[in-house]
């Protein structure tokens, strides 16, 4: 489904506002309160990216990756967190926990926190914005795109060193555009900017820096398409199965597929299957239902030139 970046600022906002207020005992002036946060720091969102300045920022042990707030000890202090594109606000019981955060944030470069007077989310709560000062938006209330690129080039390239495999795009997506998300971009990056961190990801991975590409992700297929690789393996392996062994191994299309079954409830009624071909090179799980031949299954993950021949 298309990303639709109106509709879902709307829908993120309206839950953050309601997270902010609905305990409060005066919400239409926590509402005007959470208005002017969302004016001040952009649309409310459900995680960053992991370039973004608010998880780079703050000091880190050295080649360690931080995804999210709660694994920076700088916001070591957080409670009750609505995240937005520039920044979140944070609203912790403590009335110490909160002048420590700020201050705490204060000192990082590029950082900026302070107290509101107002409640949020509860009257006993101690409100402290954090914003990142650097981040500008573009009139569609999205990061600046040449701000949002040279950040995430550089953290990719910081990376390199320590990395062992090459994550695709598809397996990695959620942690370069944030989220809410769509294929190419999110609230944080507009489509110009996500295709162009996308191709960008796609040069470092080709030129070999990060080792072997690893696939896992095959999100770049059709619902229709991860549907029939899945059908299409567990029905074989129903097919060849003995109905005694609780593992086999088939062919099927040059592919040597390990496949284990077993009755779920030993009725007959629902059979468990997982197929997997190498060492997760692709990999499917599902269960299979007698009475009416049906078949439910996970999400397959795995290599898309391998998956592909299942279709």
């Amino acid at each position: 489904m298309e990303f639709r970046s109106p509709t879902v600022a709307a829908q993120q906002n309206a839950k953050a506002i309601s997270y902010l207020t609905k305990s409060l005992n005066d919400p239409a002036a926590g509402r005007q309160r959470v208005e002017a946060l969302i004016e001040e720091l952009g649309n409310a969102t459900d995680f960053f990216p992991d370039w973004h300045p608010i998880l780079t920022a703050p000091p880190r042990h050295p080649g360690k990756h931080v995804a999210s707030l709660t694994e920076s000890p700088t916001y070591r202090e957080l409670d009750h967190t609505v995240e937005f594109v520039r920044g979140f606000v944070t609203c912790p019981y403590s009335e110490e926990g909160a002048d420590k955060l700020v201050d705490t944030v204060r000192a990082v470069p590029g950082l900026d926190a302070y107290r509101l007077e107002e409640p949020l989310y509860s009257d006993q709560a101690h409100p402290v914005v954090v914003v990142a000062v650097n981040v500008e938006l573009e009139a569609d209330g999205t990061i600046r795109s040449r701000d949002a690129l040279t950040w995430f080039a550089q953290l990719s390239a910081a990376e390199a060193a320590g990395a062992q495999v090459a994550e695709t795009w598809w397996n990695i997506r959620s942690n370069i555009l944030g989220a809410p998300h769509g294929s190419r971009s999110s609230l944080f990056v507009n489509q110009h900017t996500g295709t162009h961190m996308r191709k960008i990801l796609e040069a470092m991975n080709a030129s070999g820096m990060f080792g072997p590409i690893k696939e896992s992700s095959l999100d770049m297929l059709s619902q229709k398409k991860r549907n029939a690789i899945c059908q299409t393996l567990i029905r074989t392996a129903i097919d060849k199965w003995d109905k005694a062994s609780p593992s086999f191994d088939f062919e099927m299309r040059g592919e040597t597929c390990k496949a284990s079954v077993r009755d779920t409830w030993d009725d007959q009624t629902e059979i468990s299957v997982r197929v997997e071909i190498g060492k997760y090179d692709l990999y499917v799980s599902g269960f299979y239902y007698p009475e009416d031949q049906r078949i439910t299954h996970s999400e397959p993950r795995g290599r898309r030139d391998l998956a592909e021949k299942f279709l």
